[in-house]
């Protein structure tokens, strides 16, 4: 079966979709300056092998770019999809499992930068209702900087359905919200976790927050409202990157 294939602009994008092996690269469009880097960021392997090159001036690769007003940097490709991940699959006969799951957030913006934080600090994937994910955006691909590559993104039909699965399988889920009773650096962090965050507009829906377990805040400075969600996300990464590592 053909998959179907889009678009994708930006260094890093282009160039971590060729070193992955289970990316399907279908041509690429580069200025003779891109190309040279390439080979030069790859000197042990020609990832452009097999793969048809067509070279363009960065006014030409312009028209990839010009609707969403996105930088190119003379790289430009066309691929296919990954094979989705089978979330039931995964977790079987694995412990410790961190996931990342967003509640009504569909900004590809906000979703690329909180891939390319939670792929940083080895978050083992995320949780998205597949009708919010912008699964075709330059932008989310641009914001992730090639870290679409190397995160597992589980696509569900219901979110609720799926933390209560989760749930009966011996994960906790944890729902970010500034009205949380603790502050998220006074959890253990032990066993398996689920992150849960809404969006930034509306917050979690409240049916949603029926499937969560505890609720945790960051505490930042109480003149500020609140902040971006992939920054929090980021924050919250971090922090448990650090306690896993010294555990």
């Amino acid at each position: 079966m053909n998959k179907s294939s889009f678009f994708i602009v930006g260094q890093h994008a282009v160039i971590e979709a060729l070193r992955n092996p289970k990316r399907k690269v279908l041509r690429v469009f580069l200025t003779e300056e891109s190309k040279k880097n390439i080979h030069r960021k790859n000197p042990n392997k020609n990832v452009l092998e097999d793969v048809k090159v067509y070279f363009k001036s960065k006014k030409e690769l312009d028209k990839y770019t010009s609707k969403e007003q996105l930088m190119h940097n003379g790289y430009v490709a066309e691929i296919e999809h990954l094979d989705q991940p089978d979330l039931k699959r995964f977790i079987k006969g694995k412990n410790n499992l961190t996931f990342v799951c967003l509640d009504e957030v569909t900004d590809p913006r906000n979703i690329g930068s909180l891939i390319r934080s939670a792929a940083s600090f080895d978050i083992d994937g995320l949780i998205i209702k597949e009708r919010h994910f912008p699964r075709n955006s330059k932008l989310m691909y641009k914001s992730a900087s090639g870290c679409m590559e190397h995160m597992n993104i589980f696509q569900v039909s219901n979110i609720n359905s799926t933390l209560k699965n989760l749930r009966e399988k011996n994960f906790w889920v944890y729902g970010f919200d500034a009205k949380g009773q603790k502050d998220f650096t006074d959890i253990k962090w032990e066993g398996n976790n689920i992150l849960l965050f809404g969006s930034e507009g509306s917050g979690m829906r409240q049916h949603t927050g029926k499937y969560t377990d505890f609720f945790v805040k960051i505490n930042i400075n109480e003149d500020i409202e609140s902040l971006n969600i992939s920054n929090s996300a980021a924050i919250v990464f971090h922090h448990l990157s650090y306690i896993k590592k010294n555990s």
